[in-house]
């Protein structure tokens, strides 16, 4: 579990939404993030990340990840 001390920039598009989205849209993990607006500006990949970048991309995806929410595709009906 992330520290209560550790806070992450959560704004749209940013390193831990996308890694957060990315687990509730059960897309893997793949770290990246967009500039501005998700789709809209450029997409920063892990490559060109720094390890903050990373380091916030993983915490989204792990806390989606430890909640359990996952998108409900209707598949197991």
């Amino acid at each position: 579990m992330i520290a209560e001390a550790t806070r992450y920039d959560t704004r749209h598009g940013g390193p831990y939404d996308r890694g957060s989205a990315d687990s509730y849209y059960s897309r893997g993990y793949h770290p990246h993030y967009f500039e501005g607006a998700t789709s809209t500006t450029p997409r920063v990949e892990m490559e060109n990340m720094t390890a903050a970048e990373i380091t916030a991309y993983t915490a989204g995806f792990n806390d989606n990840e430890s909640f359990g929410e996952k998108k409900d595709w209707g598949r197991d009906k």
